[in-house]
């Protein structure tokens, strides 16, 4: 299934054939931090992803690093050592038949909302929702 994306201001697009990964939401003080709420997010294998434009990269921890648009500033993934990069769902464009997984790092939520019941819920990392960072 082939998705694309980009940024708000359209300098940086992406597309894969994927496969791409459910959507997972995360909790942890990170991504609520360089977002203003948690992430949600698919993945894909990093090889199978095409970047046009030029994301800037920060790294946020000595495992990973989240790329953004320099001009807009959105936030696009988030790339750890693993085979896959993760991409921000809400930069995916039209329809993308993608479905909410589960959550991750639910101990580490903020304080003024809830999460729904029906969904995993973990406290920390789960290796059966993401592709673990090694």
């Amino acid at each position: 299934m082939r998705l694309t994306g980009g940024c708000n201001c359209g300098a940086v697009r992406y597309a894969s054939e994927g496969p791409w990964r459910p959507v997972i939401a995360c909790h942890c003080s990170q991504c609520r931090k360089t977002t203003g709420h948690h992430v949600a997010a698919t993945s894909v294998p990093r090889e199978a992803l095409e970047i046009t434009g030029e994301p800037r990269w920060f790294a946020s921890s000595k495992n990973a690093r989240r790329g953004f648009c320099p001009s807009c500033g959105s936030q696009l993934f988030w790339d750890g050592p693993g085979v896959n990069i993760s991409v921000m769902a809400g930069t995916l464009d039209g329809p993308t038949g993608l479905v909410v997984k589960g959550h991750i790092f639910c101990a580490d939520k903020g304080d003024y909302y809830e999460i729904g019941e029906g969904q995993r819920q973990a406290p920390r990392a789960d290796p059966e929702l993401t592709t673990q960072v090694v």
